[in-house]
């Protein structure tokens, strides 16, 4: 095990922080790659530039780690990760088996999880990313990306159709 998975003890004064998330989530997508071949976790490194505030860039450099790695809701409250944190990453993972709708209408009730998960369709559909990719899969992304936004809008508080 890394240092980064130790669990946090109170006693010992350590608090959790945007490095802490980092930390974190560079060890957990650790070997992973992304569908163009690169270090996975520069997907949420530039998820976490395209937000600000403390909290809103550490839900994002974690949005996938629930997801994508072995890591648990337990082990980010063990470091000490806020809960109003851990209450964003668990509503930007989707669960095996979830309707894309279902998982959309839990982000957008979130409002950390909003902004982050538009963030994260904004880097999944950047131009200079997706023209990596071959053409069907770039168009197969481009489309759930697009369904992905709708869905959030439409369930996000103010929408005048929003059923959450």
């Amino acid at each position: 095990m890394t240092a980064v998975h130790r669990p946090h003890d109170p006693r010992h004064g350590a608090h959790w922080n945007l490095d802490a998330a980092v930390a974190l989530a560079t060890a957990a997508h650790a070997g992973q790659v992304d569908k163009a071949g690169r270090p996975y976790i520069e997907h949420p490194l530039r998820v976490m530039d395209r937000v600000s505030g403390e909290h809103e860039k550490t839900v994002a450099v974690l949005h996938d780690v629930l997801e994508d790695t072995d890591v648990t809701a337990a082990d980010l409250h063990m470091h000490g990760c806020p809960q109003n944190v851990i209450r964003a990453v668990e509503a930007l993972t989707k669960l095996p088996g979830e309707p894309l709708a279902e998982s959309i209408a839990r982000a957008a009730a979130d409002p950390i999880a909003r902004i982050v998960k538009r963030c994260d369709v904004a880097d999944n559909t950047d131009p200079g990313l997706l023209e990596l990719l071959d053409p069907d899969h770039r168009m197969r992304l481009e489309a759930k990306y697009a369904d992905t936004l709708r869905l959030l809008a439409e369930y996000s508080p103010g929408h005048a159709s929003s059923r959450g």
